[in-house]
């Protein structure tokens, strides 16, 4: 079994603990506040706990599940505790910034991204299983250590993630256009919804609020400061998603505007048959 630390006991590092702990792998949580440590333990996401940073000299493996704009600071950080043979990897949404600042910090990093959230976030939402069919990306380069690759690779395979690899640069772009732009656009679309200038037609949408406003709105409603942390570190390839999210909304209105309900069946109907591409079964 491999020694785990887990830096970071939010929801993805707290459902890591869950998972890990329950194969039997030694695991470590490190928190900023002795509060979530001590929580941590409480549910047993890990086997052991604390906010000293130290805490990682004995593991083999360490998973970074802080926010993206702290990632290389606290490799930086844990880097004088570590064994030479011990591996970093980190769950990040956003790979061209980090991967290249912490290959420059740790020869044995590996980077990766398990795609499994919730609205919510904190360690009081962490759930075993979260990773269990969704994707884990993996995103070595060149210079990637393959024992290094190989060992967390069969990491996330345990927690019967469905894993994939590609190049840092290729994860950007497609969590862009999946992820990043749903966002964006769902936030978008509550904020639309707020500009109704009659507060009773408002009151009334908001009454009328069903399903289909549901799915729609709802990664707009998640955690802001994960929707800001997307744009800052995947800034170019969201632009370009925005951009071309906005000129097929123009083109629709265009379709509206001119009474073109053949061309506008059309585009509905492409729409529709293009979907299940994008959409696994259940």
């Amino acid at each position: 079994m491999e020694r785990i630390a887990i830096v970071g006991l939010g929801l993805i590092g707290g459902s890591l603990g869950l998972d890990l702990s329950r194969y039997g792998h030694p695991v470590v949580g490190i928190a900023r506040r002795a509060k979530t440590a001590e929580q941590a333990l409480t549910m047993g996401a890990v086997t052991a706990a604390g906010t000293d940073l130290a805490l990682v000299a004995e593991a083999d493996v360490v998973f970074i599940c802080t926010p993206i704009d702290a990632v290389a600071a606290t490799a930086k950080a844990i880097a004088p505790h570590l064994s030479p043979e011990a591996v970093i990897t980190d769950v990040a949404s956003v790979k061209g910034d980090i991967v290249p600042a912490m290959e420059a910090l740790w020869p044995n990093f590996v980077g990766g991204h398990p795609m499994a959230g919730k609205a919510e976030a904190g360690l009081a939402v962490a759930e075993a299983g979260l990773f269990a069919g969704r994707p884990y990306v993996l995103t070595p380069t060149e210079a990637t250590n393959p024992a290094a690759l190989e060992r967390v690779r069969a990491i996330a395979a345990s927690l019967q993630a469905n894993l994939c690899q590609c190049h840092p640069d290729q994860h950007d772009r497609a969590v862009a256009w999946i992820s990043h732009l749903p966002v964006m656009v769902s936030s978008s679309l509550i904020l639309a919804c707020q500009g109704e200038a009659d507060p009773a037609i408002l009151a009334l949408a908001q009454t009328l609020a069903s399903s289909g406003f549901q799915d729609t709105s709802r990664v707009g409603g998640g955690v802001p400061e994960l929707g800001m942390l997307m744009a800052r570190h995947n800034r170019v390839a969201l632009l370009e998603s925005l951009t071309q999210y906005q000129q097929q909304l123009e083109q629709i209105k265009i379709l509206i505007t001119a009474e073109d309900w053949d061309a506008l069946h059309n585009a509905l109907t492409q729409a529709q048959t293009t979907r299940p591409a994008y959409i696994k079964p259940a």
